[in-house]
């Protein structure tokens, strides 16, 4: 029997979420037809490594050094066999047999890029991140510097679309990304620039480039424990701002100069004001 799906786990020092989210895998999937994949980025908390008994179906790999997201799990595919890559983050947890579905609604698209679901935070709270619009100058200011959110296709937060809606977007969060092995290392895999942050708005941005489609699938939920497995301090801050830049480095500065000089002085504000709160 073929493997239809990969499972890739990056983990760095949350244990107890990795755990939780192992647990949600074991019980709502079938092992047969779906391999999970856990690369530990060179934690600096080793009770990791007690998982491995207690998971003997699941492979860990080690990386001695912590290279970043992006570079993880570009390490970990290449080891992957399924014709389907899911990227999970460890501090999600399924909570349904949902993977069957979503691999139907995946094989009957024509063009299929990537597809999110979804999520909520422990206290039930709907995760607008789910479903969202490449950045741009208009959208940006939005997310930036307003608590306004427009209901339209072009708001960053897709609040034109209903959170237990099936629709094609844009962007869907790393956090939850099933794409198909093939079109993922046709496209290059996710960009090493980017350390943590911003990879997978890229990649969903690279997938729309070339010719393919995302999908936001409402009608299945998972469980994303926001900001648990995160500090938010300096270093934070740095990485994420920094991979805003890197995307309209990339994407911007030539091509759309204007919304360049606009996208970089107001994230350089909103860095600013970020640090500020910090104090």
């Amino acid at each position: 029997m073929n493997m239809k799906l990969s499972v890739i786990i990056v983990n760095y020092n949350v244990t107890k979420l990795l755990r939780s989210c192992l647990l949600s895998i074991r019980k709502y999937t079938d092992e047969e037809r779906c391999e999970v994949i856990v690369i530990d980025n060179a934690s600096t908390d080793s009770s990791w490594k007690d998982l491995i008994a207690e998971f003997p179906e699941i492979r860990f790999i080690a990386s001695k050094t912590n290279d970043g997201f992006a570079k993880a799990n570009n390490k970990a595919i290449k080891t992957a066999s399924g014709e389907y890559l899911l990227i999970l983050n460890p501090d999600t947890e399924l909570e349904s047999f949902c993977l069957g579905e979503l691999l139907e609604f995946a094989g009957s698209q024509p063009d299929f890029g990537g597809l999110g679901v979804r999520m909520h935070d422990a206290k039930g709270v709907f995760l607008p991140e789910s479903k969202r619009s490449v950045p741009d100058m208009f959208n940006s200011f939005e997310k930036l510097f307003t608590n306004f959110k427009k209901n339209n296709s072009k708001s960053y937060y897709r609040n034109d679309i209903d959170e237990y809606a099936v629709a094609e977007v844009e962007v869907v969060t790393g956090a939850f990304l099933l794409v198909k092995k093939e079109v993922y290392e046709k496209i290059g895999g996710l960009d090493e620039a980017y350390f943590m942050y911003g990879e997978d708005i890229d990649l969903c941005y690279t997938l729309l480039k070339n010719g393919y489609r995302n999908y936001y699938y409402g009608k299945v939920s998972i469980l994303h424990h926001k900001g648990e497995s995160t500090v938010k301090d300096e270093v934070y801050l740095e990485r994420f701002y920094g991979a805003m830049q890197i995307f309209i480095d990339k994407y911007y500065k030539s091509l759309k100069p204007l919304q360049y000089s606009f996208l970089k002085a107001g994230l350089k504000l909103r860095h600013k004001i970020e640090k500020i709160k910090l104090k």
